[in-house]
């Protein structure tokens, strides 16, 4: 629920700033962009620090090698992600629309692991979000990253 919360304040927050005459956030997408920037960096720093990062590795199926690596390598891209968007259009056309096309598709090819915490055997660190509102919640942050995609 962290990152939805995370995406909903720092999305409505830059709004606001937009509103009052911060260029960087006048529109919609620009403003989300930067929510969904927040939330990705929100999650990726569970991919490097105690004790989530090992309720992270328990989640990742069992046919995948070295559970640790994808643990860190998924952080580390969603930290170029989440870099990629704020990098606005009009400073270097395509970045933008790049980093939230990559980081759909990292949502879209974690969904197993959301599904093997919410229905398979619990670690104390892991998240514990139900099936249905994870998947829920994954396709609000795909679409999220697909409506800043489309309108960068």
């Amino acid at each position: 629920m962290a990152p939805f919360l995370a995406l909903v304040a720092v999305t409505l927050t830059c709004r606001l700033l937009g509103a009052l005459g911060v260029g960087y956030v006048q529109t919609w997408p620009d403003a989300l962009a930067v929510g969904l920037a927040a939330m990705f960096l929100l999650t990726a720093s569970a991919h490097f620090l105690q004790p989530r990062r090992d309720g992270l590795i328990a989640i990742v199926p069992a046919r995948l090698p070295q559970p640790g690596l994808i643990i860190t390598a998924t952080g580390i891209l969603e930290i170029l992600g989440a870099v990629g968007l704020l990098i606005p259009s009009t400073a270097a056309p395509g970045i933008r629309t790049a980093a939230a096309v990559c980081l759909a598709a990292l949502m879209i090819a974690m969904f197993p692991a959301n599904v093997r915490a919410a229905t398979g055997q619990r670690h104390p660190a892991a998240p514990h979000t139900p099936l249905v509102p994870r998947t829920l919640l994954q396709i609000v942050f795909i679409a999220s990253a697909v409506f800043v995609a489309v309108a960068a």
